[in-house]
């Protein structure tokens, strides 16, 4: 990770920036202790800046950037642009528009929106409910749907998989990212985690996809549909727990 500094002595980069790139080696906490120990040994320099209200933004540079400044702050209000609030909101609205309509483009229908119950089975131990229940080959999956940078939690995940056990349903976890151990507690589960790596940003957000791409690197579009191959992973999958060959 050091390397990513000597090899951009000046550039300027956030906490998440980098777990974002790092993610396909490492875990996010992992990346963000490492990170941690380069900041207290010395080897780099960092900082924390206001976003809005109590919500800040961690910086870290070479110690060879002489503009480090200007260059944080031209990144804060970047950053601010695609946190405000209800542009997050948006994200997780888009994205379970689009693959709503992705699992109907493969057979699956759409059986329900914020579900806490499911053929008089009522989940009651938390507040919480499922994105979407979808249906095919009388198989019924509790559907949540994840568009951020950061990793849904553990303890949604693993409450999310309870409710689906509670409801007779399998799990399907719909995430731009999640790491290996998630994934195979999903599994454990019965369930299934389709991975789609690339943030979704709403239509209209083309140019700002664009300016966060070329900016800090990060894994964000804004596409008209999800792709075919996505889908026919989890269709594969599907098709294979049914014991016959995807069509």
């Amino acid at each position: 990770m050091a390397a990513l500094f000597e090899s951009e002595p000046g550039e300027v980069y956030y906490g998440r920036q980098i777990e974002v790139l790092f993610e396909r080696d490492f875990f996010h906490w992992i990346t963000a202790r490492a990170l941690g120990e380069l900041a207290r040994s010395g080897a780099v320099h960092s900082t924390e800046m206001e976003l809005g209200g109590a919500t800040r933004v961690r910086f870290y540079w070479s110690r060879k950037s002489r503009y480090w400044r200007r260059k944080a702050e031209a990144a804060r209000k970047l950053i601010l642009e695609y946190s405000e609030p209800a542009f997050c909101r948006g994200l997780g609205h888009h994205a379970e528009t689009m693959f709503t309509a992705a699992l109907a483009t493969v057979g699956f229908v759409p059986r329900g929106e914020d579900v806490r119950s499911y053929k008089g089975i009522e989940w009651t131990e938390t507040g919480h409910d499922l994105d979407r229940v979808f249906e095919r080959d009388d198989v019924a999956y509790g559907t949540e749907i994840k568009n951020s940078l950061d990793y849904i939690t553990r303890e949604e995940l693993r409450i999310k998989v309870r409710m689906c056990k509670t409801l007779g349903i399998k799990p399907l976890f719909i995430m731009r990212m999640a790491p290996k151990s998630y994934i195979e507690e999903v599994r454990l589960a019965g369930g299934y985690s389709l991975i789609f790596e690339w943030q979704l940003y709403p239509h209209g957000y083309e140019g700002l996809a664009l300016r966060v791409r070329e900016k800090f690197g990060l894994k964000v579009d804004s596409p008209r549909a999800i792709e075919r191959g996505t889908m026919q992973r989890f269709v594969n999958w599907h098709e294979r727990t049914l014991g016959r060959s995807a069509v």
